[in-house]
């Protein structure tokens, strides 16, 4: 299929439009929230898209009690017996960064210079913070106010399919397939797939999240939680020799144990790491909560096993001091499962070149609504959106990522189309 200036034209507008509509919408999930989905507002969010959807003339549209969306987009005539294929992105931007009243700044004909904020005159934006940035240069680049994040993570993937819809739309020449357009709740929380109906989605699926230009990802880390209770004993200060034990105290002195060499801050490519993001108590009682990454199951049980010795030791030199480790299993990396679909990776490799971009394979360090979708028996690769430095105030998106990852997508259904 070629894609002509006319179609291209309009999907950039039609993406950008959206785009800068969707960030604005708050759409944070909350962490430890005691429902599902975890706010209120990715329900709204989900009912601005339905809504768009409808406008396309996609009636065929589920908005569930959970948040997610199941859109039904009709094959063009003499496509009805194609392979279905589905396109996932998620409603829910990160709780690690305030995602409301978002100001989407346009930053015209970049010319290399770091970048200022109006909200934040201290935060800078440069090419040492994101190398990528030196290959926008003269082009226009996409960040918020510098008080919040952007939201590319992932309004990108949700304007960028529903662009494509609209093209479908308004160019009955580009013939497709069904196509099932999904969008879920709570990702960045890890449970995207939590009230998921698998038969609502088809059997091959790709998740639109993340990722620079041309990166295509099919490998994720293997995932834990740890939570870590330190129960201590709580005795008026004045009066504490050899009684008290202070369970707040020992915990950032448990944690100070940690290798520094295996902290986010100090790893990259594929190097594993303990990050240890909350921990709140007194002396009596402190809990925390840390995540253990590694593209190797094997290496992150090391890394628990290494936890256990220190409770061992840490509870021996504190008599009476009582520590309890629990873990959860997040997801999977999801190689384990897709370097056996060589025809759904291959598919997207070819999408992505007939974009006339670089392919890159890249390995996600962290993980997608996919890898827990493949290990569920429904192999889904993620194909990027275009945008960096996510869940931070310096998050930002070149404007002409959101073309090119909406021509992937064209070029990935015309493909499973056109499949004998």
């Amino acid at each position: 299929m070629k894609i002509n200036k006319k179609i291209k034209d309009f999907i950039q507008e039609d993406t950008l439009e959206r785009f800068l509509k969707y960030v604005k919408i708050w759409s944070t999930s909350e962490e430890d929230a005691p429902k599902f989905p975890s706010t209120e507002n990715q329900i709204e969010f989900g009912k601005i898209i339905v809504n768009d959807l409808r406008e396309l003339g996609i009636n065929d549209i589920i908005h569930d009690k959970h948040g997610y969306i199941y859109a039904n987009v009709p094959a063009s005539e003499g496509f009805e017996d194609k392979r279905a294929i589905g396109l996932i992105a998620h409603l829910d931007t990160s709780p690690a960064v305030k995602g409301k009243d978002v100001v989407p700044v346009i930053h015209e004909n970049y010319d290399g210079k770091p970048i200022k904020f109006k909200k934040d005159k201290e935060l800078i934006l440069k090419i040492q913070d994101s190398p990528e940035l030196e290959n926008y240069i003269g082009m226009d680049i996409i960040s918020a106010q510098g008080d919040t994040l952007l939201g590319a993570d992932d309004k990108a993937g949700i304007a960028e399919i529903l662009a494509v819809c609209t093209a479908w739309q308004k160019f009955p020449e580009i013939q497709h397939g069904p196509v099932v357009v999904c969008f879920f709740p709570d990702e960045e929380l890890g449970i995207g797939t939590k009230e998921i109906d698998l038969e609502k989605i088809p059997s091959i699926c790709y998740t639109i999240d993340g990722g620079q230009l041309g990166e295509l990802e099919y490998e994720c880390f293997d995932a834990w939680k740890a939570t870590i209770v330190f129960n201590g004993l709580s005795v008026h200060p004045g009066y504490a020799k050899n009684l008290m034990i202070n369970a707040v105290n020992i915990a950032c002195r448990f944690f100070s144990n940690l290798p520094e060499a295996e902290s986010p801050r100090h790893t990259e490519d594929r190097e594993g790491f303990y990050h240890l993001y909350k921990l709140k108590g007194n002396e009596e009682k402190a809990t925390a909560v840390l995540i253990i990454r590694d593209y190797e199951e094997v290496n992150n049980k090391k890394r628990m096993e290494y936890l256990m010795k220190l409770k061992n030791i840490f509870e021996y030199q504190y008599e009476g001091l009582e520590i309890e480790i629990s873990y959860e299993h997040q997801y999977e990396n999801m190689i384990n499962y897709l370097q056996k679909e060589e025809k759904i990776v291959d598919i997207a490799k070819k999408a992505i070149e007939n974009a006339n971009l670089e392919l890159k394979i890249h390995s996600i360090r962290g993980g997608t609504d996919g890898a827990k979708l493949s290990a569920k028996g429904i192999p889904t690769p993620n194909i990027f959106t275009g945008g960096l430095l996510f869940h931070s105030r310096k998050e930002y998106i070149p404007k002409i990522a959101l073309l090119k990852a909406s021509e992937v997508i064209l070029n990935l259904i015309d493909l499973w189309s056109n499949e004998s």
